[in-house]
């Protein structure tokens, strides 16, 4: 008798919640990112549904409203909510009315939350965020702060992934945590490919400190876009702050302050944090042996790369291969 074939693999489930005033783009993202991930078989990794809290039309931030298909309940069958951020005067708003509080208590356990820029009240409104590290816009986090000071606010971040309980900064930067989920998910194959199709980045350097109202440079000032070009192809060896000021013909004075203004972050902290990407992806997409690894982003040795890998990320590299290399798995 022949074996009994085996049963397809469920798509994880989004469930997007939009509330009363939605704004349209936000909204449309996980939809966009997730719904374009599929397996090597072409089947969905995702689907994703959209509800409002009693499954009437949702009126956007735009002149339009949506009719959604779902109400509460669908909430109850997800594996991720999305809460996309909607208008609002921060200070006035009443962050969870009664409807959005009995549609989030229908959320299972075990289920990840996601909040896209000022939705992240909504998450600290229901104690979602009590004692956790979290972003919000930075325009806002002054507020959020005031307003939910149990909360770890960090706003100069476009995202932060605390297990079960995420959340981004303004706008692309729920662009950037989806994008995230699913290389967390499904590895850095799959989210490249996503990345490609939707001609989106499948990560972004610096965080929020780069979009801060300040200043702009003279037209005609230096920048150091093309230095940061170079040293991604010199990664594997040390580079001092004077190589990188030299390469820039700047003075090291300049070239510093002139890379935090572009970047949010010192030149230091930017080379690190290539390394431990480039770390990352070898460990995802390579069979290199640990020391191999370390040499190829310019760490030295296996123990220093151990050593940023999890301050960076919490986890040590063979932890971390071992993690996407099941995933990988999963797919196929």
């Amino acid at each position: 008798m022949p074996a009994p074939a085996a049963s397809p693999r469920r798509p994880h489930r989004v469930v997007v919640l939009a509330l009363e005033g939605v704004y349209p783009f936000e909204m449309s993202i996980p939809v966009r990112i997730f719904g374009t991930a599929e397996a090597p078989d072409g089947s969905p990794l995702y689907e994703v549904i959209t509800c409002s809290v009693d499954g009437a039309p949702v009126r956007t931030s735009a002149d339009f409203t949506v009719n959604v298909e779902h109400g509460p309940e669908a909430i109850a069958t997800a594996d991720t909510l999305v809460i996309p951020p909607f208008t609002c005067a921060p200070a006035e708003r009443d962050w969870l009315p009664a409807p959005v509080a009995a549609a989030l208590a229908r959320l299972r356990p075990g289920a990840r939350t996601v909040s896209i820029c000022t939705a992240s009240y909504v998450l600290a409104a229901a104690g979602l965020l009590d004692g956790r590290p979290a972003t919000t816009h930075w325009n806002e986090s002054g507020d959020f702060q005031r307003a939910f000071p149990q909360v770890k606010v960090d706003p100069g971040v476009l995202f932060i992934d605390d297990g079960d309980v995420l959340t981004a900064a303004g706008v692309a930067a729920g662009v950037d945590l989806c994008m995230h989920l699913l290389r967390r998910d499904h590895g850095s194959e799959v989210a490249n490919r996503v990345a490609r199709l939707c001609v989106v980045p499948p990560w972004r350097e610096g965080g929020q400190a780069q979009y801060i109202d300040r200043p702009l440079p003279e037209p005609a000032a230096a920048t150091t876009t093309a230095t940061r070009a170079w040293a991604l192809g010199e990664l594997q060896r040390p580079i001092s702050l004077g190589e990188l000021a030299a390469h820039a013909r700047m003075s090291v004075r300049t070239f510093s302050r002139r890379f935090r203004e572009e970047v949010g972050m010192t030149p230091g902290q930017w080379l690190t944090q290539q390394r431990v990407e480039r770390a990352r992806r070898l460990l995802e997409t390579t069979d290199l042996g640990v020391d191999r690894v370390a040499d190829e982003a310019g760490f030295g040795t296996a123990a220093s790369m151990r050593q940023h890998l999890v301050a960076a990320i919490g986890v040590s590299p063979m932890a971390y291969r071992q993690t996407f290399r099941a995933s990988d798995l999963q797919v196929r």
